[in-house]
């Protein structure tokens, strides 16, 4: 009896994506299934980046069809699609950049800069372009979590900057303009308009994700941001106390305002263990994360220890995530970047550029 396509379609539906939690036939990942006698080969697109997970994902679909009867060599090719996703209506596209994923907080102090390169960096690791942007401009960190501190980006036709580059990731903030000690003595108008030459001014090239690291609070700059700027989904940052938390609601009603989707609320400084002895405490306080996910219907991403090491890394220039990427925190932050890059997956694709503009003449 000869194999068909149906069978072989049949034997992946037993096959789940770990990371979707769809199997692949009906989460339309498998393609090109190709039938030589009773050899079989198929492709397997992901659409998000997941470079630690190819190699389980093939031996998975790999088994799935063995199971089917006479089956001879399999041949399964797996790899990463990454596309333009959906923005706000009325938002154009930024030429090159595929999703841009806003990280904010409504208040400061809650480890958003951080989260927010080790989130870049864990994307970039699972096979990504990534670039990232310092939004926060009376409080740049990135040029020093990044190991950049000190050096400017270079313009090559006196219209466009080139983004400095750390480990994979393209970076730019306005701490490369200014000297380290220098107070940005801003009105909002001016912060709004350095972000827009920020973002519309950096030679990108292709990426595949800008995570924009916002500025802490709901004024104007953020505003101007949901408004201007065509961001795919946003990410917020807590921590469990209260206090972060009521200003985290602020945070997350402002994008609903605007139509900009939350991906997904991610919870810092959840639990310290104690160096010394082990003991684990719940220093500010316990499930605020959780239960601000369950009031709004978001998603909980994942929760993060308060560790001297996470702080220590990033004031150093080496974040987590490169700094110690076998550790279990570099393993959190890489299951939240992959998370996020399925929930934008998951989302309708931009369609703008497959349709005509129509312009209305009176003749």
């Amino acid at each position: 009896m000869s194999l068909s396509e149906q069978q072989v379609k049949a034997a992946l539906t037993a096959a789940v994506d770990p990371n979707t939690g769809k199997d692949f036939v009906s989460g339309k990942a498998v393609k090109n299934i190709k039938i030589d006698g009773d050899d079989v080969a198929f492709d397997v697109e992901l659409g998000y980046p997941a470079k630690s997970q190819i190699d389980a994902i093939r031996k998975q679909v790999i088994a799935a069809v063995k199971a089917v009867p006479g089956v001879g060599n399999i041949s399964a090719n797996v790899y990463s699609k990454i596309v333009a996703h959906s923005v706000q209506l009325g938002v154009k596209l930024l030429p090159g950049v595929k999703n841009i994923i806003a990280v904010a907080s409504g208040k400061g102090g809650v480890g958003k800069s951080t989260t927010a390169v080790n989130l870049a960096l864990a994307l970039a690791q699972e096979g990504a372009k990534v670039g990232i942007l310092d939004a926060d401009i009376y409080g740049p960190s990135q040029p020093q979590m990044l190991g950049l501190a000190g050096q400017q980006p270079e313009s090559k036709d006196g219209q466009s900057m080139e983004p400095l580059e750390a480990y994979g990731v393209k970076a730019m903030s306005i701490g490369f303009m200014v000297d380290v000690e220098t107070p940005m003595v801003w009105r909002g108008p001016m912060v709004a308009q350095a972000l827009d030459q920020m973002l519309g001014q950096t030679n990108w090239g292709d990426v595949d994700y800008l995570i924009v690291d916002m500025p802490p609070g709901t004024g104007d700059i953020q505003l101007s941001m949901a408004q201007k700027v065509p961001v795919t989904g946003a990410v917020i940052v807590t921590t469990p106390q209260d206090i972060a938390l009521i200003d985290a609601r602020k945070g997350l009603k402002m994008f609903e305002k605007v139509n900009i989707p939350i991906l997904g609320i991610v919870e810092n400084m959840s639990i310290h263990i104690c160096s010394k002895c082990g003991h684990e405490e719940h220093i500010f306080g316990e499930g605020g994360g959780t239960q601000m996910c369950e009031d709004y219907g978001v998603e909980f991403l994942g929760s993060l220890p308060l560790e001297m090491a996470i702080r220590m890394m990033a004031d150093g220039g080496k974040p987590t995530v490169v700094g110690e990427p076998e550790s279990r925190t570099a393993e959190i932050y890489r299951a939240i970047a992959r998370r996020i890059a399925v929930k934008i997956a998951e989302k309708a694709k931009d369609m703008s550029s497959k349709f005509p503009n129509i312009v209305v003449q009176h003749t």
